[in-house]
């Protein structure tokens, strides 16, 4: 990828029992902001991250991607998902101050963008949500469809989902997206794992994040400040 086109900011996000880093950008003017949470696997720095996100800078889009205290701690496994929201409410709150009255959106790759989606049918006020990957399911285990908070979420929401991604069956989450009907929009990634690599093509995660921007930057620019 190209050099940072977009000074980013490193942030201190603190409220409460939150201690986590944060990385801002902001490019002139944008239309919005992009709040963006990782995985379960890796932090706020891995390519993946850094490569969606330099990307919406391209795109115009602001962003704001954290860390979850685990990670910032050096642990492997996750927090309690009672950490996970707060940490999710203190990083939707740096953004929503650092914004200029732009609509601030949330989301996140798997387990990142489902703790926002739980915040959001709770309340938490986004403009609309961005699912790099959302973990339907656990592999192999359908039965155990995390879907019911979605159908409490009034703002679009934009599923970027592999074709052959595990956690998240095409079947059931075709049968999910019917059910939430115009609130949500799916594009799927042709031959895409979890991860979004294609079986037989080589590219660096930086790469493949950044090949998703055009489309969350897109359904974005669609859905403009009326919906925040």
């Amino acid at each position: 990828m190209a050099c940072v086109s977009t000074p980013e900011e490193r942030l201190a996000i603190q409220d409460g029992r939150v201690r986590v880093s944060g990385i801002y950008a902001r490019p002139p003017d944008p239309p919005a902001t992009l709040v963006v949470a990782h995985g379960a696997g890796a932090g706020m720095d891995h390519p993946f991250m850094v490569g969606f996100t330099r990307a919406m800078n391209d795109e115009g889009i602001a962003t704001l991607r954290f860390n979850f205290s685990y990670v910032e701690n050096g642990r492997r496994a996750p927090d309690p998902e009672s950490l996970l929201r707060e940490t999710w409410l203190a990083a939707f709150a740096a953004a929503t101050d650092r914004s200029k009255g732009e609509p601030v959106w949330v989301g996140g790759k798997s387990l990142g963008g489902r703790i926002a989606s739980m915040v959001v049918a709770d309340g938490m006020s986004a403009a609309g949500l961005v699912f790099l990957g959302y973990p339907l399911h656990p592999p192999g285990k359908p039965e155990r469809i995390r879907d019911d908070h979605l159908y409490r979420i009034a703002a679009p929401m934009l599923f970027l989902e592999g074709t052959r991604d595990p956690f998240a069956t095409p079947d059931l989450l075709a049968g999910v997206m019917k059910k939430l009907g115009e609130r949500a929009t799916l594009v799927p990634i042709e031959g895409g794992d979890h991860s979004f690599n294609v079986r037989g093509v080589k590219r660096d995660a930086r790469e493949v994040g950044a090949g998703l921007a055009v489309h969350a930057a897109a359904f974005i620019e669609e859905h403009p400040k009326e919906h925040a």
